[in-house]
């Protein structure tokens, strides 16, 4: 059999997917930690880099990578689940600050909103790429959702959502610290509410309390995105 027959039998089956996925985050995840968890080697960039390369590299479409990725998207479910564990361990801390999280919540939505809009227009991109930058800071599945009932691409949402997320992760550190800012209730919140899961994932291996305000953010960012964007965009230019 030659190496060609070999790849074409291998590229048929979901596994092969499912492990170039997970080395690719492995080596990743060893890049990070010998750069000293360094912001800017963000493992969920090098991981995309390395399996996009992979697939250019032997032209493999997308939907044959996510038959087997797929296993891993699936495990997105309880891994979100999962962010009650730390929520519940803190559950005083999370009730004293109430207030404030909800002011954060509805500032920092809309800002995100409304910023994303305003300098996609300043910058004179076209009006399909401003609505779907409108819900970026939210998860990617509500982001499509969002995108859909606005007239917007999905796809490209979903896309946006991500680089979002991981551009947020890279500055939120080195942010904070510019800013003086160092609460990690408040540093965490920041992080969920403005890149969603991977800022979520950031935060976590900062501090658990971090982590587990940016739970608490990403969550109720989602909802409250996928409630403002339709209301707010009629009043921006678009």
């Amino acid at each position: 059999m030659s190496l060609v027959d070999l790849w074409v039998y291998l590229s048929s089956g979901p596994l092969l997917w499912l492990t170039t996925t997970l080395i690719a985050y492995a080596l990743a995840e060893a890049v990070f930690i010998r750069a000293r968890r360094h912001p800017l080697a963000n493992p969920v960039l090098i991981a995309v880099v390395l399996v996009s390369l992979v697939l250019l590299g032997s032209g493999t479409p997308f939907p044959a990578y996510f038959a087997g990725a797929q296993f891993v998207h699936f495990l997105l479910g309880p891994a979100t689940v999962a962010l009650a564990v730390p929520l519940v361990q803190h559950l005083a801390h999370v009730r004293r600050l109430v207030v404030p999280m909800v002011v954060a919540l509805v500032v920092g939505s809309l800002t995100a909103i409304v910023s994303a809009v305003l300098l996609a227009r300043l910058f004179g991109l076209d009006a399909g790429t401003t609505l779907a930058l409108a819900p970026k800071s939210a998860t990617t599945p509500i982001a499509m959702g969002v995108a859909e009932v606005i007239g917007a691409d999905p796809a490209l949402a979903a896309v946006l959502v991500i680089l979002t997320g991981i551009v947020g992760a890279m500055v939120v550190t080195p942010l904070m610290n510019l800013l003086r800012v160092k609460n990690y209730a408040a540093r965490g919140f920041a992080a969920g509410l403005a890149s969603h899961g991977i800022g979520t994932a950031r935060a976590f291996q900062v501090d658990q309390l971090a982590g587990t305000f940016a739970g608490i953010a990403l969550g109720l960012n989602g909802l409250l995105t996928a409630v403002l964007v339709p209301l707010v965009l009629p009043w921006l230019p678009t």
